[in-house]
């Protein structure tokens, strides 16, 4: 079978086992069912997953013009903390940042290989965990915009991980940890603003990801450098495809590559 696209991050569905689909154009494809089978990945030219025109993709998919314009590619998007909605102060387009800031966001702790803190809007938490990795995840505080967030984060910072340590994350070299304990450690830490929106009785949510075999080691294939790949998928965890001989494709950050996708 033959697919042909742009890339753009795998879409995912939580079931007893992570589902995940590349979405393209006119098609779409459940990796899932693509597992122990031949895929090869061809890289044909770059397309902005904003504008949609045939330019070098500068970051998360978007050409520079786009990524230094839009407002979904303002500084808050990175660093929730400066997130200036609530104060009706606009970065790029004050309506999109009204609508995407203020709106209920979590702060949660994710375990893929370590204990991290991260920040997400709450309609999208399941997303980011399955993004990320985690195996075991639980959330710390909801609290109503995107700067309490954003600030509950650095302050949490200090004393737990904000980063992933990806290569563990793709060899299960990973530890189940008690998250409602590392949560309660933290819960000094957050800051007076963010106090009141603890979650102190929710639970962990635990994820199984499609993998029949996680590799040793790992290689990445990235294709600016390989514009060409095949392999024997044996797994799909957080945003990538984990292949026979080891390789890794991060599948995210290659959003704005038109693929050719050939499943044998």
């Amino acid at each position: 079978m033959r697919y042909e696209g742009v890339l753009t991050k795998m879409k995912t569905e939580l079931t007893d086992t992570v589902q995940y689909y590349l979405l393209f154009e006119s098609d779409f494809l459940n990796l899932n069912q693509v597992l122990n089978k031949k895929l090869s990945i061809n890289f044909l030219q770059f397309q902005c997953i904003n504008c949609a025109k045939q330019k070098k993709v500068f970051r998360s998919g978007f050409c520079y013009d786009c990524w230094s314009s839009i407002p979904q590619a303002g500084d808050w998007i990175m660093r929730p903390e400066l997130s200036k909605a609530h104060l009706g102060e606009e970065d790029r387009d004050l309506e999109y940042e009204k609508q995407s800031q203020l709106q209920p966001h979590v702060v949660y702790l994710a375990n893929s290989s370590n204990v991290k803190v991260g920040v997400t809007r709450r309609s999208q938490v399941l997303t980011r965990w399955i993004d990320q990795g985690a195996h075991e995840a639980i959330e710390i505080v909801e609290v109503p915009n995107r700067y309490l967030a954003g600030i509950t984060e650095v302050a949490l910072k200090d004393h737990v991980s904000d980063k992933t340590n990806w290569r563990k994350m793709l060899t299960n070299d990973i530890l189940d940890l008690d998250l409602a304990e590392e949560r309660e450690k933290l819960k000094d830490f957050i800051p007076e603003e963010a106090k009141q929106y603890y979650l102190a009785s929710n639970k962990e949510t635990e994820i199984e990801f499609p993998v029949l075999e996680f590799p040793k080691k790992v290689k990445t294939l990235t294709l600016k450098k390989s514009a060409f790949y095949e392999g024997v998928l044996k797994g799909i965890k957080g945003q990538y495809l984990i292949f026979e001989d080891g390789t890794a494709f991060n599948v995210r950050a290659h959003e704005g590559y038109v693929v050719q996708l050939n499943v044998s």
